[in-house]
């Protein structure tokens, strides 16, 4: 695939799918900070926000202020094989939403939040 017709953001959106497929990206860990995706990718922060705006849309990460960014427990699934292209995009922001509040609650209830 040639990367010269794409645009940064998708580039990051693409290897981060291909790292979870491959299992380098697992459930819940953690993915390198902004500051260091953008190193990585020679791209702005602005542009490493993008790319992480598409993967929480498609309910691929999850992301907590202060954090950082991580693999939701169904990414796997989602990239390797089943998607989710038919739904509405507010139902995946409902469940991204669910999935964001479900992981801060199971964080609190162990005391960590």
């Amino acid at each position: 695939m040639s990367t010269e017709a794409t645009q940064p953001y998708q580039r990051i959106v693409q290897d981060v799918r291909q790292k979870i497929r491959s299992g380098l990206f697992t459930a819940g860990a953690k993915l390198p900070s902004t500051r260091e995706l953008a190193e990585t990718y020679a791209v702005a922060p602005g542009t490493v926000q993008r790319a992480l705006t598409e993967l929480r849309t498609a309910g691929l990460i999850y992301s907590h202020q202060g954090l950082g960014s991580f693999v939701t427990d169904t990414a796997s699934e989602t990239v390797g094989g089943r998607t989710d292209d038919w739904m509405p995009d507010a139902v995946r922001t409902l469940q991204q939403q669910v999935r964001d509040l479900t992981a801060r609650i199971e964080r609190i209830e162990k005391g960590g939040d």
